[in-house]
């Protein structure tokens, strides 16, 4: 009885019968491109954007940075931070940052010759610069220097990688782990993560949920490719499976979207937004006119993309933007029409976010965006993919309502407390408050790259909306 019950009903089988026909002959007869390998985009088939080894670790004489950012870990604290615990660590501090200020520049040309050795210098730089930034005590509004020796080296890798000369997700996220026992795959399961700026288990469980959460989107990395490749879509056979694989994709989603929520659970807000999130400030995040930093020693620095990591950042997530038709630069007329907010949001920023992605896995979303054959252009002229198309999308509008809920909780409602003080927070509330201070004048909540978190959101959840067939 319980195999019978999950069979479609006679009506409902000659119905997708019918409009599987209908598909076929309906359909564009468009042709895959040539065969094109995920790992031609340093893309692994079972661990996605995650390298599928920890990298290695740096070679003398770059292992002089490595040291001190071991060093760094559990011995600096935020230049913010008066409580007892981070004023006895100031000194210590002060002679770290002195240290640093007195090393030599050294020459990266040796690493071009290994990616992972370059991604590795790239992750120790970035993390080294912002534990520099964030230590220095308060002090006036004139820009924050960072020093040559660390600055130059991390421009040079960062453009032989094409990455933003900061700290990235994939710094934080993507790189930022070791195996537990080193003969099994990469999971969650077999991770530790290396290096921490809190020291706390918040910002621990933070990364890990980040991290589960790309990992459950190689499946979605699989789906895509596996569509990019399919020899045609005429034949009843290949729509069948696209429809059966965007039914699956919807269920990822839905996925991940759990392991989003599963961090109210594991994550403080509190400690999330004083002891963790001010780490990851890039030079922007006070907005244009804050102060910013300075690159000594580095030509043009003021056009350096210098924003910190942000979740805006995830590559998985991109692909997936891509491969479904969001329009977030209100490109295309789609319906319900953009509303004043979402016109006046950053329309660039997922544009820039990929700016701080491997320069390989920005190469993957260029390639996805390239395609032929777009999937909502296939879906709309076929009957049997429409509603399998708009479930996936409507799952994802659903994941972005969620971080939308979690953003209020963990940024809005705590940038409006004190250190000291918990507080909780009703979504429509927040964000109508966020609004108001917005129109009396006050400056706007921002993410760490300096963009208005409310605006940007919104958008991003709207045009998610606005790419559903059924209202277009």
């Amino acid at each position: 009885m319980e195999f019978i019950s999950v069979l479609p009903s006679p009506q409902e089988f000659i119905k997708f019968s019918v409009s599987l026909l209908r598909s076929t002959l309906f359909v564009p007869r468009q042709q895959a491109s040539n065969r094109v390998f995920l790992s031609d985009f340093d893309v692994d088939g079972e661990s996605g954007f995650f390298p599928r080894h920890p990298l290695p670790q740096l070679p003398k004489p770059f292992n002089l940075w490595e040291a001190a950012l071991e060093e760094a870990v559990g011995g600096l604290s935020l230049g913010e931070d008066v409580s007892e615990e981070a004023i006895a660590k100031r000194a210590f501090g002060k002679t770290w940052r002195n240290n640093v200020m007195s090393w030599p520049v050294i020459e990266t040309d040796v690493l071009e010759a290994d990616l992972k050795l370059l991604q590795k210098a790239h992750q120790v730089l970035a993390w080294l610069v912002h534990f520099f930034v964030h230590s220095i005590p308060p002090q006036d509004d004139a820009p924050i220097v960072v020093p040559k020796s660390i600055a130059v080296p991390l421009v040079a890798v960062s453009r032989v990688l094409g990455i933003a000369p900061v700290l990235t997700f994939a710094d934080t996220v993507l790189w930022n782990w070791e195996p537990i026992d080193s003969n099994c795959p990469v999971s969650t399961e077999n991770m530790r993560v290396k290096y921490l700026f809190s020291g706390t288990e918040d910002e621990r469980n933070f990364y890990l949920t980040s991290a589960r959460a790309e990992l459950r989107g190689v499946e979605m990395l699989r789906i895509i490719d596996a569509y990019q490749n399919l020899p045609n879509l005429t034949d009843l056979t290949s729509i069948s499976r696209v429809s059966r694989d965007l039914t699956r994709l919807a269920t990822i989603i839905e996925d991940i979207s759990d392991i989003i929520q599963s961090v109210r659970g594991l994550v403080d807000p509190h400690v999330f937004y004083w002891d963790i999130r001010v780490w990851w400030e890039g030079s922007d995040a006070k907005g244009p006119n804050g102060p910013g930093w300075v690159y000594e020693g580095v030509a043009d620095g003021d056009k350096l993309d210098l924003s910190g990591p942000s979740a805006g950042q995830s590559s998985v997530m991109h692909a997936l933007d891509i491969f479904l038709g969001i329009d977030h630069k209100l490109q295309q007329r789609r319906l319900p029409a953009p509303t004043p907010e979402n016109k006046r949001a950053d329309r660039g920023f997922m544009d820039r976010m990929r700016r701080y992605m491997p320069g390989k896995h920005r190469e993957f979303l260029a390639y996805l965006a390239a395609s032929p054959r777009p999937i909502r252009d296939i879906a709309q002229g076929t009957p049997a993919l429409r509603e399998p198309y708009d479930t996936a999308v409507m799952a994802l509008k659903k994941l972005r309502d969620l971080h939308m809920r979690i953003a209020c909780l963990y940024v809005v409602s705590m940038s409006r407390s004190l250190p000291g003080a918990r507080a909780g927070c009703p979504v429509s509330a927040m964000m109508a408050r966020l609004e108001k201070s917005q129109a009396s004048g006050q400056g706007p909540v921002r993410g760490t790259g300096g963009n208005e978190l409310s605006l940007l959101l919104k958008a991003g959840r709207d045009a998610t909306r606005r790419a559903a067939l059924k209202d277009n």
